[in-house]
């Protein structure tokens, strides 16, 4: 079975600890403050490779965790960096934030990679607390927590030219005789449970050169594909990439019109996805050595060119007509891609660079009522919190000073704080007041 969408949790490396060290040597018994710094911790990446062709290796092992940081030294000395780690998923794999469904990243070329979760940075020693009037300062940083969250990973086979159709009209049998593929074939419906790639090569296509592009056969779509059934919703994915459809009719089909066949799956396309069902495409009458398809020809024929629709009769079984259509299919790519060529060059500047994106700034924060407690959600005030030594009253009065200047306390006070009311601020909760 393809394993082509699954979940996965990725948590980065926390910050090592900043240290709180005063030297102690032969002939400086009272030295300063040297405590180091710590090492940040390790990041997690995905980077897509054309090694794999599945998600299968997520599929038992969901958790990926980087190493933390450690924590700094004495003598001034930093913690080691946590080591990155890297997770290798098949090119065309969607990455999505589990919870906002924002796409993170779409990875189609091998060797592209993104950060789905940033190590924490690692906490300052007391070194650099000291001051002229407080040189003894029994304070530091602890570690930045790393990023963490769900992924909902997405993979969409990259194939020029898909095979779409009822179960049945031939799709597998066309893909065995004009590539290398060799997929499950058989006399019954749903032979074909995974969609299947092979690589079409041809010699001089006329006025193309030599080209060669990658087929896909999706599995059979039946009415009511868009919604799940018989396995639709599993694999309607997969043509979202293609440029150009060979729509398979079976010729043969006793109890099925064939052009009604055609125009159910198109009506499945578009409610799946509507720019699928305006993709450019190729009908194809299937078996067309038996006298019930050849009855149909004309029919069929006239249906699609009043739609306008190029259209041909083959065997993919007998291999009649099956060179002409590859030809015909390498040469309508070539312009297809052409066409997309000449609206990228003429698209407006502004255009092609795509949405306006005016970032919150790290310093933004809000506060909020629920439960009965208080939440401030901010980058920057979540990550001086979170590195803050609650255990230090150094510290403590440092951070009621930094929440002061960024305007926390005068909110919290606006949205009716009171002392001995909690105050969360990410994952850390205080008691006002305290």
């Amino acid at each position: 079975m393809l394993y082509d969408h699954t979940k996965i949790f990725v948590k980065a490396g926390n910050g090592g600890n900043g240290s709180i060290h005063f030297r102690r040597e032969k002939f400086a018994p009272l030295g300063g403050p040297d405590g180091g710094d710590g090492g940040r911790g390790g990041s997690v990446y995905m980077e897509a490779t054309n090694s794999l062709n599945t998600l299968v290796d997520y599929r038992y092992k969901q958790e990926f965790k980087a190493t933390s940081g450690q924590a700094g030294m004495r003598q001034k000395m930093h913690g080691s960096k946590g080591e990155d780690i890297t997770l290798r998923v098949p090119c065309g794999t969607i990455i999505r934030d589990a919870e906002t469904q924002e796409i993170l990243a779409d990875l189609v070329e091998p060797g592209q990679s993104v950060m789905v979760a940033r190590g924490g940075r690692g906490g300052l020693g007391n070194v650099h607390f000291a001051t002229s009037t407080h040189q003894a300062p029994r304070e530091s940083q602890n570690g930045e927590p790393g990023e963490e969250r769900w992924l909902q990973l997405e993979l969409r086979l990259i194939a020029d030219v898909g095979l779409v159709g009822y179960p049945n009209a031939g799709k597998s049998t066309l893909l065995s005789v004009v590539t290398a593929a060799r997929p499950k074939i058989a006399d019954y419906p749903f032979t074909t449970l995974v969609p299947n790639l092979g690589v079409v090569e041809l010699g001089d296509v006329r006025g193309g050169g030599g080209y060669g592009f990658v087929l896909a056969d999706i599995p059979g779509l039946i009415e009511g594909a868009a919604q799940g059934v018989g396995l639709g919703h599993e694999f309607l994915r997969h043509i979202q990439r293609t440029r150009l459809l060979i729509h398979m009719l079976d010729g043969a089909a006793f109890d099925r019109d064939p052009w009604e066949d055609f125009t159910t799956i198109n009506r499945e396309l578009g409610e799946y996805d509507q720019q699928l069902a305006q993709r450019p495409q190729i009908v194809v009458l299937n078996k067309i050595d038996l006298p019930e398809a050849q009855e149909r020809w004309d029919e069929v024929k006239k249906q699609a060119e009043a739609a306008g629709y190029p259209v041909f009769a083959i065997s993919a079984a007998a291999q009649q007509g099956t060179k002409e259509l590859m030809q015909y299919a390498a040469q309508r790519l070539a312009e297809i891609q052409r066409e997309e060529e000449e609206r990228a060059a003429a698209q407006p500047l502004a255009d092609m660079q795509g949405p306006v994106l005016r970032p919150v700034p790290e310093d933004a924060f809000t506060v909020a009522k629920e439960h009965g407690t208080y939440i401030v959600r901010g980058k920057r005030v979540e990550r001086v919190v979170s590195m803050t030594n609650l255990e230090s009253e150094e510290a403590m009065d440092r951070l009621q000073i930094t929440l002061e200047k960024m305007g926390v306390t005068k909110a919290l006070e606006e949205a009716g704080v009171k002392v001995g009311d909690l105050v969360r601020f990410g994952k850390v909760e205080l008691y006002w007041g305290e």
